[in-house]
């Protein structure tokens, strides 16, 4: 088997390759040519820490594997640098179940997170948005600006967290793609922001239907837990509604309020591999408000994966081991 050693991943993957791996596997899912295994994400009663799996196998892709890991949300205050998100990918030979490689999982998450939104803004954004917003500032929020750039010809980034401490680093993210940044409040944000990104560990509701101004877009990709919650229901009921899997949204995603609430209904989803594929038309108007539940796939951790150590092997970076 081939180990990728989570120091050289952020040297194999690009934004650009991690945005085609994701969006491929998401077509793929739409098509049923990859499933998605039951995720399992518990507490487990120690250091406020959620741990889990997520697996599954892309045909098309012949990608069989699994990602172990979790939050550990004290992980900054024990070290500099050591992120609350830890995890690790496995993956395996289709053909005969022999595990192939064992790949740092931090820095992949994060891209492939970043490509996930980066693929709902790209297919549901209005193409004349110009003003990003961005709800939280933590590790991954820094990714999600950096991918959500490229897609669009935005003019300016305006941002909210709930430690505005923490807001100049995402403005050095915004300086580095050479965007304006701006820290303002929910309601300023929601009334400026044409594309608005998510990204917390809340479980209370941030973003509310009267912040948003028809036709926004919204991908919120903080919710991954029973109980997590980044926006109020009465948003989710209002809006066009896609994700990166319609079970798990309605299980651990954005939409579980709204479903609990009897707002919404699993059938008001749809599989954000639809759009890709042309199956379904997307954003049908400039006063719509979308809004993408990014629960975050087994899926897209593999598809990432693998091209990681196809290149690691190509550049002599995978360390080779027999098992």
């Amino acid at each position: 088997m081939f180990i990728v050693p989570e120091a050289v991943c952020p040297q194999l993957i690009s934004m650009a390759d991690a945005f085609d791996a994701v969006e491929a596997v998401f077509a793929a899912m739409a098509r049923g040519d990859a499933t998605n295994f039951p995720v399992i994400r518990e507490a487990i009663g120690h250091e406020d820490a959620l741990y889990g799996f997520k697996g599954g196998f892309d045909r098309a892709g012949m990608t069989l594997g699994l990602k172990a890991g979790g939050y550990w949300p004290h992980n900054l205050e024990k070290r500099t640098g050591l992120i609350n998100h830890q995890s690790t990918v496995f993956l395996f030979d289709p053909d005969t179940g022999r595990v192939t490689a064992m790949v740092g999982g931090n820095y992949l998450t994060a891209a492939r997170t970043a490509a996930a939104s980066s693929v709902s803004i790209a297919h549901l954004a209005r193409k004349d948005a110009k003003v990003l917003g961005m709800v939280g500032a933590g590790h991954q929020a820094g990714f999600q600006l950096r991918s959500a750039a490229k897609q669009r010809n935005f003019e300016r980034v305006v941002a909210w967290n709930l430690h505005p401490e923490m807001l100049p680093k995402l403005a050095q993210a915004a300086a580095e793609v050479g965007l304006p940044f701006e820290a303002v409040g929910l309601d300023q944000l929601g009334a400026q922001a044409d594309v608005i990104i998510t990204i917390t560990s809340s479980f209370a509701p941030i973003l509310l239907l009267e912040h948003v101004k028809p036709g926004t877009h919204i991908a919120c990709m903080g919710t991954d837990t029973k109980g997590k919650q980044e926006v109020a229901p009465e948003l989710v009921a209002g809006a066009t509604l896609f994700a990166d899997e319609v079970a798990q949204a309605v299980s651990i995603g954005e939409c579980q309020h709204a479903i609990a609430a009897g707002l919404i209904e699993a059938s008001d989803i749809t599989p954000v591999g639809a759009v890709v594929n042309g199956a379904h038309k997307g954003r049908t108007s400039a006063e719509e408000i979308t809004l993408f539940d990014g629960t975050g796939v087994g899926l897209q951790d593999l598809a990432v994966s693998a091209r990681i150590v196809e290149t690691a092997r190509a550049r002599g970076l995978a360390i080779e081991v027999d098992v």
